[in-house]
Formats: structure tokens, C-alpha cells, sequence
């Protein structure tokens, strides 16, 4: 039983100082808020085809609409990959991206294989919330240093 234990402490030791590396929660962070970084970017640099995406979405005031999503998506980026505001960024980024998934990937309006495919973009969608609420939480628990 102890050779078990010990082999079983042997094997999770790297994972336990890959988990104990303070760089890992900050990469950890930057590959969940990676894709709102890009889009932010990329809407910066092409503003007219921002105003074009919040247009095509029937949303009205699409210009306004396109900085407010810049901003949201760069500002909730930075509060995010912070520390002491970890948490903030999180609820930023978490809140954009229910209202953008509601309104971009409404799957119950689909029918056949677009269905199966905007079902599964907002599954998706839901999960990166579910990880945005999770590095809320450890932050937290943390006391903003995670």
C-alpha cells in the first residue's frame, strides 16, 4: 500500500509544479481571453468591417455598437490577465460573451446541419463562460492573486 502511495505521489509531481509555477494561472488566463484579445484587435484594425459585423446582426447604432465591443473586449482582456482585478475581467468577458452568443448563435432558429452546428458554437460559448466563472472563483478564493 505505501509503494502505491508514494508511486502515485512520484507520478502527480510534475503536474503538482507545473500547477504550483506562478506563470501558469497568467497562461492559463491568456488562453481563455486569446480569442477576445484577437477579435478586439482585428475590430480595431478594421473598424469598418466591425460596424458591418454589428449591422449584419441587425443591431442598431452599429457604430457605437463596435466600440463598445472593442472596448469590451480589449478593456475585459487587460482587467482579466491582471491580478487584482482578475475577477472584474472575468464578469466582463463572461457577460459579453452570453449577450454575443445569444444573439450570434440563437441554434433554436436553425434547422438541419446549421442547427447541430450553431448548438454546438454555443455549447462552446457556454463553456468559456463556465471558465471565465471558474478563474473568477480562484482569483477570489486567491484574494486576487491568481
Amino acid at each position: 500500500m505505501a509503494d502505491t502511495l508514494s508511486t502515485r505521489k512520484d507520478a502527480i509531481a510534475p503536474v503538482a509544479a507545473l500547477l504550483d509555477w506562478p506563470g501558469t494561472a497568467w497562461l492559463a488566463r491568456l488562453a481563455l481571453a486569446a480569442p477576445f484579445v484577437v477579435s478586439g484587435l482585428v475590430k480595431l484594425t478594421d473598424f469598418n468591417g466591425a460596424v458591418a459585423e454589428a449591422a449584419g446582426l441587425g443591431l442598431g447604432l452599429p457604430v457605437l455598437v463596435a466600440v463598445a465591443v472593442i472596448v469590451t473586449q480589449l478593456g475585459g482582456s487587460v482587467l482579466f490577465l491582471t491580478r487584482r482585478w482578475c475577477w472584474l475581467g472575468a464578469g466582463i468577458l463572461a457577460g459579453f460573451t452570453v449577450v454575443a452568443t445569444l444573439l450570434a448563435h440563437a441554434f433554436w432558429t436553425y434547422e438541419g446541419p446549421d442547427r447541430a452546428r450553431q448548438t454546438a458554437t454555443f455549447l462552446e460559448h457556454l463553456a468559456i463562460v463556465g471558465g471565465f466563472a471558474a478563474a473568477a472563483v480562484l482569483s477570489h478564493r486567491r484574494g486576487g492573486r491568481a
